[in-house]
């Protein structure tokens, strides 16, 4: 009973980033520890930044511009549902999910067959297996968020804890057995179908089958700035990623993605948080709680989270060479890198304008932000080489994260004190940029 008293949305949500993120880094140590090559891992990392690579934004854009709507827009009114409360957005979003998912897909099929056949280093590995995953993946991920809805936290804690270990099962066990790396490939495709089967199965049971044209369009009108935003501010890193494949082949590429993580559950915890409260702004009422709420939060996740990223940034060295063998010590300098990305990461002014409904300031900002990383990317890329495609990313979310702030006062008279721990940010930020410099002038040496 006292697990449960705990458990909440915000919680839950978080838990869940995190065991997904934790599934696929226990299979990045476990394959750099097994008989795999460094060009079969390269295959699998490939594989998965293409996934995400396509497929991150419009499915950030759908779900987040889901969650304003849901229960409170003109297309389905409260007095138009069943006693049972079937709710109709959740088929509608499930709708675009698969029109996107499919249109991606057959794009995935083109260039497999058609396109980078000219060069080794761009060609798509495994490109029909590759569209099946795809195809099943992205639709996939309405799950959590059907509970969060629905105000079933312990239902998103427990699917969390199950797919972690579904992943690992069906991922490593065929590498332990001796098999190559396709028979896990193919262990993943056959989880992603069962993921993909239960999501029908909720559909059926939480939501009610009515397309909606105009809810439709009012979901796209609201989500199109942020699918936009999402790829030009998301595409940050995976630039980076591009210009690592084509700069450096398969094998450094692996170098690279490896070396491209941030502290486990920062991102996780961050992006958990943001999308639990995106509820909260409703009515005024509502929205000065929520920014009360965010404040505290995000306090709370500083004190855990920046810390520990100044440990780990000191030991990043040691850290590489207990987890990956000899050919990913230069991953350990990106890594440590990635860690000033929490500066970025644990204020959360784009979660008012999602909430507030004002999406189109996000896609403008985003533009200016594309344009600040093209820029760094060249100038860093050309004096730090793989660092400086790492320094670029840093540089321009922390920018961009600026920028929403600017707006979020001067026009909507919100003050970054209501939702930022000011204070504290500024200490935290100032001691891990402090690290940085010393470890990187060699006056703390990195283990």
């Amino acid at each position: 009973m006292a697990l449960r008293l705990k458990i909440s949305n915000v919680l839950s949500l978080q838990v869940f980033q995190i065991l997904r993120f934790a599934a696929f880094t226990v299979v990045d140590v476990f394959f750099a520890k097994s008989h795999l090559t460094v060009k079969e891992m390269g295959d699998w990392h490939l594989m998965l930044f293409i996934t995400s690579g396509i497929s991150f934004f419009w499915i950030s854009g759908i779900i987040q511009s889901l969650i304003p709507l849901f229960n409170n827009n003109s297309s389905f009114k409260s007095t138009d549902r069943p006693r049972l409360v079937k709710s109709p957005e959740l088929f509608n979003a499930f709708i675009l999910l698969t029109v996107f998912s499919t249109i991606f897909t057959i794009l995935i099929l083109l260039f497999g067959h058609f396109g980078f056949k000219s060069s080794s280093v761009g060609q798509i590995p495994y490109h029909n297996l590759l569209a099946l995953y795809f195809f099943f993946n992205c639709p996939g991920a309405l799950i959590e968020y059907i509970y969060l809805l629905k105000n079933k936290p312990y239902h998103i804690f427990y699917f969390g804890i199950i797919s972690f270990v579904l992943i690992l099962l069906v991922v490593c066990v065929p590498v332990l057995l001796g098999y190559n790396i396709i028979f896990s490939i193919w262990g993943l495709i056959i989880f992603t179908i069962l993921r993909y089967l239960f999501l029908i199965f909720l559909l059926l049971k939480y939501s009610r089958i009515q397309f909606s044209w105009s809810f439709m369009k009012s979901h796209m009108k609201l989500g199109y700035p942020i699918i936009l935003s999402a790829l030009l501010s998301g595409s940050t890193q995976y630039i980076d990623g591009a210009l690592a494949s084509f700069a450096v082949g398969t094998e450094r590429f692996a170098v690279f993605r490896v070396g491209t993580v941030e502290l486990p559950m920062v991102n996780q915890l961050a992006n958990g948080l943001s999308n639990a409260m995106l509820v909260g702004f409703a009515t005024v009422e509502k929205m000065k709680l929520t920014l009360v709420e965010i404040k505290r939060k995000s306090l709370r996740l500083m004190h855990y989270l920046f810390p520990l990223s100044i440990i780990v940034m000191i030991f990043s060295r040691w850290i590489f060479n207990t987890m990956y063998n000899e050919n990913f010590n230069r991953s350990a300098d990106i890594f440590m890198v990635y860690q000033l990305i929490i500066i970025s990461r644990l204020i959360f002014p784009h979660t008012i304008l999602i909430g507030l409904k004002k999406t189109k300031v996000l896609l403008n900002i985003s533009i200016i932000s594309i344009i600040l990383n093209i820029a760094l990317s060249l100038l860093f890329i050309s004096s730090y080489g793989l660092v400086g495609l790492a320094l670029g990313t840093v540089s321009v979310l922390v920018l961009e994260k600026i920028f929403l702030i600017l707006y979020n006062y001067y026009k909507l008279g919100i003050k970054p004190t209501e939702y930022i721990p000011m204070k504290w940010y500024l200490f935290y930020s100032s001691m891990i940029i402090l690290v940085f410099v010393l470890i990187d002038h060699r006056i703390i040496k990195i283990y």
